[in-house]
């Protein structure tokens, strides 16, 4: 990365994970400022997508307290069109000069728009997946350490695993977690 770089980084955050944070903590470090794009921003109290955009707002705004740059978190809804999607994100989104993916259809999709995309480590992807997380509050076990303590503290005051929960059992395709 160059000086005076805004780096940009999505993810449904479902929920924001120690991964993520990582991925962002890393960035951080060399870029300038981070734009933060919550995916999928219209979706929420569905199995795979249990929480707001607002509660992931919060939930990424207490984790990053630590970061040293400075960050911008931006809903972004999906529009059902991958060859406009790049231009809708960058319509929501303060111009950045980079991506941060691990998503191949992100990447994909901006490096076919001309845009320099770096894709970081994924940091113990096997636990620290917003599928994984969602499948041990169904199950009843442990996913706190898989979460900043601030995120999860986010979780708690929303009662948030009980909503997971709650959504996997209405779910009557079966639960999608």
């Amino acid at each position: 990365m160059s000086k005076n770089e805004r780096v940009f980084y999505i993810g449904r955050f479902q929920p924001y994970h120690n991964g993520h944070q990582s991925v962002l903590l890393d960035i951080g470090k060399e870029a300038d400022e981070i734009v933060i794009g919550i995916g999928s921003a219209q979706l929420s109290h569905e199995p795979d997508n249990p929480f707001t955009a607002g509660e992931r707002v919060l939930m990424i705004t207490r984790a990053l307290k630590e970061l040293v740059c400075p960050f911008y978190v931006i809903p972004i809804e999906d529009i059902k069109r991958n060859a406009l999607w790049v231009t809708h994100v960058r319509s929501m989104s303060p111009p950045f000069d980079l991506v941060h993916s691990g998503n191949p259809l992100v990447v994909r999709l901006f490096k076919e728009a001309g845009i320099a995309v770096h894709s970081p480590a994924m940091y113990e992807r096997d636990t620290h997946s917003g599928t994984e997380i969602r499948s041990r509050m169904v199950t009843g076990r442990s996913w706190q350490d898989l979460v900043p303590p601030e995120v999860y503290q986010v979780i708690m005051e929303l009662d948030g695993e009980r909503r997971v929960r709650a959504l996997a059992e209405d779910d009557g395709a079966g639960c999608r977690i």
